[in-house]
Protein backbone atom coordinates (compact mmCIF):
# COMPACT_ATOMS: atom_id res chain seq x y z
CA UNK A 1 0.00 0.00 0.00
CA UNK A 2 0.66 4.03 -0.47
CA UNK A 3 0.57 5.71 2.11
CA UNK A 4 0.80 9.45 3.02
CA UNK A 5 1.34 10.87 6.43
CA UNK A 6 0.38 14.16 7.38
CA UNK A 7 2.24 16.00 10.03
CA UNK A 8 0.09 14.79 12.82
CA UNK A 9 1.49 11.60 12.51
CA UNK A 10 5.00 12.40 12.72
CA UNK A 11 4.42 15.06 16.11
CA UNK A 12 2.30 11.59 17.63
CA UNK A 13 5.32 10.30 18.35
CA UNK A 14 6.83 12.28 20.46
CA UNK A 15 3.25 13.39 22.32
CA UNK A 16 3.69 13.20 25.47
CA UNK A 17 0.11 14.22 26.20
CA UNK A 18 -2.04 11.48 24.79
CA UNK A 19 0.30 8.26 25.66
CA UNK A 20 -2.71 6.04 23.83
CA UNK A 21 -2.31 7.77 20.31
CA UNK A 22 1.87 7.77 20.88
CA UNK A 23 1.74 3.66 21.14
CA UNK A 24 -0.54 3.70 18.65
CA UNK A 25 1.58 5.48 16.37
CA UNK A 26 4.56 3.68 17.67
CA UNK A 27 3.03 0.36 16.50
CA UNK A 28 2.29 1.68 12.89
CA UNK A 29 5.86 3.01 12.92
CA UNK A 30 6.95 -0.44 14.16
CA UNK A 31 5.67 -1.56 10.71
CA UNK A 32 6.49 1.21 8.26
CA UNK A 33 8.30 -0.67 6.13
CA UNK A 34 5.28 -3.04 4.88
CA UNK A 35 3.86 -0.46 3.21
CA UNK A 36 5.40 2.54 0.71
CA UNK A 37 5.17 5.60 2.71
CA UNK A 38 5.51 9.24 2.13
CA UNK A 39 5.32 13.07 3.36
CA UNK A 40 5.45 16.35 1.30
CA UNK A 41 7.45 19.09 1.30
CA UNK A 42 4.80 21.13 3.24
CA UNK A 43 5.14 18.08 5.89
CA UNK A 44 9.35 19.56 6.00
CA UNK A 45 8.02 23.30 6.41
CA UNK A 46 4.96 22.01 9.33
CA UNK A 47 8.42 20.23 11.31
CA UNK A 48 10.16 23.33 10.81
CA UNK A 49 8.24 25.36 12.29
CA UNK A 50 8.38 23.46 15.43
CA UNK A 51 9.08 26.05 18.18
CA UNK A 52 10.98 23.09 20.29
CA UNK A 53 14.24 22.21 18.99
CA UNK A 54 14.63 19.11 20.19
CA UNK A 55 11.02 18.08 19.56
CA UNK A 56 11.85 19.53 15.89
CA UNK A 57 15.43 17.68 15.50
CA UNK A 58 13.63 14.33 16.52
CA UNK A 59 11.00 15.00 13.96
CA UNK A 60 13.39 15.99 11.28
CA UNK A 61 15.07 12.32 11.89
CA UNK A 62 11.46 10.96 11.06
CA UNK A 63 10.72 12.70 8.13
CA UNK A 64 14.45 12.55 6.74
CA UNK A 65 13.93 8.72 6.23
CA UNK A 66 10.70 8.95 4.40
CA UNK A 67 10.27 9.96 0.76
CA UNK A 68 8.96 13.24 -0.35
CA UNK A 69 6.09 13.73 -3.02
CA UNK A 70 6.52 16.11 -5.90
CA UNK A 71 4.37 19.30 -6.26
CA UNK A 72 2.68 20.51 -9.02
CA UNK A 73 -0.47 23.11 -9.83
CA UNK A 74 -2.84 20.55 -9.89
CA UNK A 75 -2.57 19.56 -6.56
CA UNK A 76 -3.23 23.31 -5.44
CA UNK A 77 -6.15 23.29 -7.31
CA UNK A 78 -7.57 20.07 -6.47
CA UNK A 79 -7.16 21.79 -2.25
CA UNK A 80 -9.13 24.10 -3.70
CA UNK A 81 -11.60 22.32 -4.93
CA UNK A 82 -11.79 20.72 -1.65
CA UNK A 83 -11.84 23.70 0.32
CA UNK A 84 -14.65 25.17 -1.76
CA UNK A 85 -16.93 22.07 -1.78
CA UNK A 86 -16.49 22.26 2.07
CA UNK A 87 -14.88 18.82 3.18
CA UNK A 88 -11.93 21.01 4.82
CA UNK A 89 -12.87 25.06 5.86
CA UNK A 90 -11.51 27.55 3.54
CA UNK A 91 -9.16 28.63 6.90
CA UNK A 92 -6.99 25.66 6.85
CA UNK A 93 -5.50 25.21 3.05
CA UNK A 94 -2.41 22.84 4.34
CA UNK A 95 -4.64 20.16 5.69
CA UNK A 96 -6.64 20.31 2.05
CA UNK A 97 -3.52 20.30 0.63
CA UNK A 98 -2.37 17.03 2.28
CA UNK A 99 -4.89 15.33 1.22
CA UNK A 100 -4.17 16.64 -2.73
CA UNK A 101 -0.70 15.91 -2.63
CA UNK A 102 -1.65 12.14 -1.92
CA UNK A 103 -4.66 11.86 -4.61
CA UNK A 104 -2.69 13.40 -7.30
CA UNK A 105 0.34 11.18 -6.74
CA UNK A 106 -1.95 8.13 -6.84
CA UNK A 107 -1.51 7.00 -2.85
CA UNK A 108 -3.92 4.54 -1.36
CA UNK A 109 -4.65 5.98 2.09
CA UNK A 110 -3.91 9.73 3.93
CA UNK A 111 -3.26 8.40 7.69
CA UNK A 112 -3.77 11.34 10.09
CA UNK A 113 -4.55 12.49 13.53
CA UNK A 114 -6.05 15.39 12.82
CA UNK A 115 -9.85 14.66 13.48
CA UNK A 116 -10.96 18.29 13.06
CA UNK A 117 -10.55 18.89 9.48
CA UNK A 118 -9.35 15.37 7.99
CA UNK A 119 -10.60 12.38 9.42
CA UNK A 120 -13.96 12.89 9.52
CA UNK A 121 -16.83 11.49 7.49
CA UNK A 122 -17.60 14.56 5.98
CA UNK A 123 -14.70 14.98 4.61
CA UNK A 124 -13.73 11.66 3.60
CA UNK A 125 -17.47 11.84 1.65
CA UNK A 126 -16.84 14.96 0.10
CA UNK A 127 -13.13 14.53 -0.98
CA UNK A 128 -14.32 11.51 -3.42
CA UNK A 129 -16.73 12.70 -4.52
CA UNK A 130 -14.48 15.70 -5.92
CA UNK A 131 -12.24 12.91 -6.72
CA UNK A 132 -15.12 11.51 -8.94
CA UNK A 133 -15.97 14.34 -10.58
CA UNK A 134 -12.26 15.50 -11.29
CA UNK A 135 -11.59 11.96 -12.43
CA UNK A 136 -8.71 11.19 -9.71
CA UNK A 137 -9.18 7.90 -7.70
CA UNK A 138 -10.84 7.47 -4.26
CA UNK A 139 -8.60 7.92 -1.05
CA UNK A 140 -8.97 6.15 2.10
CA UNK A 141 -8.49 8.50 5.14
CA UNK A 142 -7.69 6.77 8.22
CA UNK A 143 -5.58 7.30 11.41
CA UNK A 144 -2.56 5.03 12.38
CA UNK A 145 -4.54 2.85 14.95
CA UNK A 146 -7.15 2.26 12.16
CA UNK A 147 -4.73 0.91 9.84
CA UNK A 148 -2.87 -1.66 12.39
Amino acid sequence: MKIYLDTSVVSALFDERNPERKELTKDFFSKIQEHDTYISDLSRIEVDKTPDNVLREKMRGIIDTLRILPDDDVIEQLSKEYMRHGAIPEGYPEDAYHVAIAVVNNLDIVLSWNFRHIVRRKTKDIVNMVNTINNFQHIEIMTPAELL
